[in-house]
């Protein structure tokens, strides 16, 4: 049972149902990932109150409302149970894609009599034959490595780590709805200290920095801005005089 095939067919039938709304597929993936946790069984037990907190869904209603609809649109089969200590049970429908040959229906228990004969010492080899003009992939999964690609994993290198002149950072600051002024005061404080954070680290991201450079300003700005409000309940609204006769009869 592949995992990522099964995911992607999910998601490629999510793109052409216009019936589902996010509550719908929140709930299918909390089952599919019960699914996932069962070994993908081809039956498998649910607890409401768990799929609930998992699928984020509040309301009881909602809940059946959705797993009904998910019944009734062949995502999956379900067999609600009136007994509170047991669960109801769930048969996921394995969504296959059109150019996709049907290799018939999924056994765990065979998957777990294959994983307890293989001997431990040997380590898994998988050989990749193409057909029909396919491209040979190198590097193919070894024993307990995981089926994850590394296309997107490359870590992108920061290009922002110092700014290429005084100028950049003057627009930057300019763009940002700052005076050029503030923007002289931060590089000429941090060109001073080599680019280096207070404690010694290289600087990652100029622009991030210049971000927080703001912010603290704005911040700095309204703690210091004298308070108007503050000094006029000060005054004597009332006008009354000071000097007051007492021994006037009233």
């Amino acid at each position: 049972m592949n995992y990522i095939k099964l995911l992607n067919a999910a998601f490629e039938r999510f793109f052409f149902d216009d019936r589902l709304n996010p509550t719908h597929i929140s709930l299918y993936m909390a089952l599919f990932q019960e699914w996932n946790s069962s070994r993908f069984a081809d039956e498998f037990f649910v607890n409401r109150r768990e799929l609930m907190r998992v699928a984020k869904i509040g309301s009881k209603s909602t809940y059946h409302r959705c797993v009904t609809d998910l019944d009734s649109w062949d995502y999956l089969s379900y067999f609600p149970s009136n007994n509170p200590y047991k669960g109801s049970k769930i048969k996921m429908a394995i969504i296959g894609t059109s150019d996709e040959p049907d290799m018939g229906q999924y056994n765990p228990e065979l998957e777990q009599l294959a994983e307890r004969y293989h001997p431990i010492c040997e380590p898994v080899v998988y050989q990749h034959h193409p057909t029909n003009g396919q491209a040979v992939y190198p590097h193919r999964p070894v024993s307990g490595q995981a089926l994850v690609s590394n296309i997107n994993n490359t870590k992108q290198v920061n290009i922002n780590k110092q700014p290429k002149g005084r100028q950049v950072v003057l627009d930057f600051f300019i763009e940002k709805s700052f005076s050029a002024d503030e923007g002289k005061k931060f590089f000429a404080h941090y060109e001073a200290n080599d680019w280096k954070t207070s404690d010694g680290k290289a600087i990652r991201d100029w622009q991030a920095l210049a971000v927080n450079w703001m912010d603290r300003t704005e911040l700095f700005a309204k703690e210091n801005k004298p308070n108007k409000k503050g000094a006029s309940q000060n005054r004597d609204n009332l006008r009354t005089t000071k000097t007051k006769d007492y021994g006037q009869p009233l």
